[in-house]
């Protein structure tokens, strides 16, 4: 709208006493709410949720133009005791649902304009958890109310599971340079796959001292362009 006459964002709000955090929450669950739907990636929470070995329980309704993608992508999902759909939830029941969660995982897939559920979370006390799309980085204070990751967070935990699938056995991970530095220059390795960035920094230094090691290494990153490697040796790659 270039004729628009815009001053600044006025964000969403919550009434005062709507949501409180709890005296003693139990912590013993991550949460998802909102809808079942692609966007949503309630498969994602799913995946996250057990590959780090936490209960899962899933708050949500499932519109009709959903009901396919819920019984072919998500039903199948929900064997198990670690996944708990209990369904719709009204505004009373959040209090208890999200204040007794460890944490709310938000990983969406669309460029979300706002994301109610991220600032419920946190009137209750909860850290939200949420992959860096549309307003997210805007509304969680990244280490502070939550966190904001990248895809490469859920690549990795695949990633991971395929090495050990194939009877390989991982070192590390590392999610900052100063621990993939000392992984590089310490581990016995016979190949490594290292994330484009880390901690926001490029990991051109964990590429060099395993090239001068002669360990093979690729880069691997959700960014979706090949230029941030261009000015790193392509006969190192």
């Amino acid at each position: 709208m270039p004729r628009a006459n815009f001053i600044e964002t006025v964000y969403h709000g919550l009434p005062l006493k709507l949501l409180r955090p709890l005296a003693r929450p139990s912590g013993e669950y991550v949460a998802f709410l909102g809808r079942i739907s692609p966007e949503k990636r309630p498969d994602r929470a799913i995946a996250i949720a057990r590959a780090l070995g936490v209960p899962l329980k899933i708050a949500a309704k499932v519109d009709r133009v959903d009901e396919v993608y819920y019984r072919e992508q998500i039903e199948p999902l929900l064997a198990g005791s670690d996944v708990d759909f209990i369904g719709e939830i009204n505004e009373h029941q959040k209090a208890e649902f999200l204040g007794n969660a460890r944490a709310l995982l938000f990983p969406i897939d669309w460029p979300e304009p706002f994301g109610l559920v991220m600032i419920e979370a946190m009137a209750c006390g909860t850290p939200v958890i949420a992959f860096n799309r549309g307003s997210v980085p805007e509304i969680v204070e990244d280490g502070l109310t939550g966190f904001v990751v990248e895809d490469e967070a859920m690549i990795a935990m695949l990633v991971e599971d395929m090495i050990l699938d194939f009877g390989s056995e991982v070192v590390g991970p590392a999610a900052q340079m100063e621990e993939a530095l000392r992984l590089a220059q310490e581990a016995e390795q016979d190949a490594a796959i290292l994330d484009l960035k880390l901690g926001g920094a490029v990991v051109f230094p964990v590429a060099e001292v395993l090239r001068n090691r002669t360990i093979p290494f690729i880069f691997a990153t959700g960014y979706g362009s090949a230029a941030a490697w261009t000015s790193y040796p392509p006969s190192s790659v």
